[in-house]
């Protein structure tokens, strides 16, 4: 898993790419939070384009990520998922509180 984390006018876009699972969710996790606490940004955006495969872990990244950036006053977004992971995200019911663009 590879990431890559850039700021721009207040938004955060964190590019992503290879698979999350239960392997790699926990380390994406820690990173995130680090940056999250740290640089307080009004947006997250997550770039999914790159992401091959996804199983529930990502969900539960994607939560807990949504509800840290809640608690600290910003916006979590997900961007350009794979149509399979759009699907997902859709039956999951996340986006009726992330922003999948």
């Amino acid at each position: 898993m590879k990431i890559k984390i850039k700021s721009e006018n207040g938004t955060a876009i964190v590019v992503l790419s290879g698979e999350i699972d239960h392997h790699t969710a926990k380390n994406l996790r820690s990173e995130l939070d680090k940056f999250v606490i740290t640089m307080q940004p009004e947006v997250l955006a997550i770039d999914f384009s790159n992401i091959t495969f996804m199983d529930s872990s990502g969900i539960g990244l994607i939560i807990g990520r949504y509800k840290l950036l809640k608690e600290c006053g910003g916006q979590l977004e997900i961007h350009s998922p794979q149509p399979y992971i759009r699907r997902v995200l859709k039956l999951s019911g996340i986006e009726r509180i992330v922003k999948i663009i």
